[in-house]
């Protein structure tokens, strides 16, 4: 049986020094999940185009919401998912915190400002069928490509790094799909959009360490 204090010291030795043959790059990780994101975007936009006078209502805060918001959950994640590539390095989540509780304060304002009467279908909209079921499609790729990036490092963390690689991919999929949305209650997207976010989280966590043992 290993002594923890053993196991400790190795994998010290590792974080100091460069395993052969491991050539993982934060950049090359970025470049692979953004391509994919990217496709994945090319491909709505032949199917549903970007919303009719997109520019105009994005002039509206709690419509530019949608789209801002998985984007700072992207921007955060990635970084998060490339510092684990190292052996026994730790990435604070804390920040992480900071949209959830904007989000969170958003829906509970449109919880207090909307109509009884109107609750239901804010929250239903006409799309909540189909949109979580097209932005965990959307992220399936990025995902893969964050992961297969990640393989060239050395994770010892293999769950954690693969949920925030799920939750970049989930994020960038919901920013792309926000800007062909036409929902603009903070009832829909906070709910939808956090629940795809948060399944391809889990479909990360599943999946990392599946794809990153050594």
């Amino acid at each position: 049986m290993t002594h923890p204090s053993s196991t400790d010291a190795l994998i010290a030795r590792l974080a100091a020094t460069p395993v052969p043959g491991v050539r993982f790059s934060a950049t090359r990780m970025v470049a692979a999940m953004g391509l994919a994101l990217l496709l994945g975007f090319a491909a709505q936009m032949v199917v549903s185009g970007l919303r009719p006078g997109l520019a105009a209502s994005l002039a509206a805060p709690v419509t530019l919401a949608k789209p801002l918001l998985p984007l700072l959950l992207l921007a955060m994640a990635w970084p998060m998912a490339a510092r684990l590539a190292r052996p026994g390095a730790r990435a604070g989540l804390w920040p992480l915190a900071l949209p959830a509780v904007v989000a969170v304060a958003l829906a509970a304002w449109a919880l207090a400002a909307t109509p009884p009467d109107r609750m239901v279908i804010d929250w239903l909209g006409h799309s909540a069928a189909t949109c979580v079921p097209l932005i965990l499609a959307l992220s399936v790729l990025p995902m893969v490509a964050g992961l297969r990036a990640l393989r060239r490092g050395a994770v010892t963390r293999p769950r954690l790094t693969g949920a925030l690689i799920g939750l970049a991919a989930g994020a960038g999929a919901t920013t792309g799909y926000a800007l062909s949305c036409t929902e603009d209650s903070p009832l829909f997207y906070v709910f939808w959009y956090g629940m795809a976010i948060v399944l391809s989280t889990a479909l990360g966590a599943w999946a990392g360490p599946r794809a990153l043992r050594w």
